[in-house]
């Protein structure tokens, strides 16, 4: 369970998570009041775990003024779904889960092999529950010091009719002034922690005594070595099914991981740690010359389609 909610010290002075934080209350109220349908992506995931305790804070005691969105590979851990629901119910906040295994079962995506990564194919699952449900604001948890395409991200960054995200047309976010509206058809996707480092969403966390899933802590797993990275291997998906079964030839080995991010199965790997808290957690972060996506997303490094093509096409 979360720590409860602090009281505000007029008297304290201001750390630079105080400054984070409060641009990222403005922007989440700034999108709730000029968006008529958001949605939060919530993923269960690290940065997403910190918009929702940014939105307990701009909106509570009330209720969020928009659901909980998920967009489901059909391949994510089992511990990081668990705490998706887990944490959705202590908050009493709507939870919306779209699969891409509809989506497949849809026709709308076509794997080109069983064992085809499915963390491109978020885009049309994510573009498909904006249609259905009608939002015209996704407030999600990207970073700009995660990948050099992210970077060029506005708070607000507009996406057109067709979902598609061009960095060249773009709006002006002048003196922190922001501009979420839209057209019929088109909608915003809006970043209220693009400021923030790893290292920030870890001392924030730190602070807030946020609860996480529990692979993002040291523990033992079954792992083969490939392309240098730990990838794990006969990974029981929510089912039971089991997933990232080895190669013939790879020799399975017991390591013990941490994962810095959480995705789709087939691309996320974790990193060799013995961080079992969160305060080892931050001092190791302190202490890397790796970035998060460069160390552990599979998809960076193996030939798929760049970060800016994904975002072109409708990535989050």
């Amino acid at each position: 369970m979360n720590a409860p909610l602090p009281a505000l010290r007029e008297d304290a002075r201001l750390s630079h998570l105080d400054w984070l934080e409060a641009e990222a209350i403005h922007i989440m109220r700034e999108v709730a009041g000029q968006c008529a349908r958001p949605a939060l992506l919530f993923s269960g995931g690290k940065d997403s775990v910190c918009l929702l305790r940014i939105a307990e804070k701009a909106f509570r005691p009330g209720r969020f003024p928009f659901p909980l969105l998920h967009i489901d590979t059909g391949h994510n851990y089992r511990e990081v779904i668990e705490f998706r629901d887990r944490r959705a119910a202590e908050l009493g906040e709507r939870l919306i889960v779209r699969s891409v295994n509809d989506s497949i079962h849809r026709g709308s995506v076509v794997l080109k092999h069983a064992d085809e990564s499915r963390n491109r194919h978020q885009s049309v699952t994510l573009l498909e529950a904006i249609e259905e449900f009608g939002f015209d604001g996704c407030i999600g948890g990207a970073r700009r010091d995660e990948e050099k395409a992210r970077a060029k991200e506005r708070i607000m960054s507009f996406r057109d009719e067709f979902g598609q995200w061009d960095p060249k047309n773009q709006r002006p976010e002048l003196w922190n002034l922001y501009n979420a509206r839209t057209h019929a058809g088109e909608h915003v996707r809006a970043f209220p922690i693009s400021n923030w480092t790893e290292l920030d969403v870890w001392q924030y966390i730190e602070r807030e005594h946020l609860a996480l899933p529990s692979i993002y802590f040291a523990h033992e797993r079954e792992v083969v070595l490939r392309n240098g990275l730990p990838v794990p291997v006969n990974v029981p998906l929510a089912s039971g099914e089991l997933t990232s079964l080895p190669r013939p030839g790879e020799q399975i080995v017991v390591r013990r991981v941490r994962f810095r991010t959480v995705g789709d199965i087939s691309c996320t790997a974790p990193v060799e740690s013995e961080a079992d808290t969160v305060a080892r957690i931050v001092i190791e972060t302190a202490s890397t010359d790796l970035t998060e996506r460069g160390a552990t997303r599979l998809d960076d490094q193996t030939g798929d389609a760049s970060m800016e093509q994904r975002k072109r096409e409708g990535y989050f």
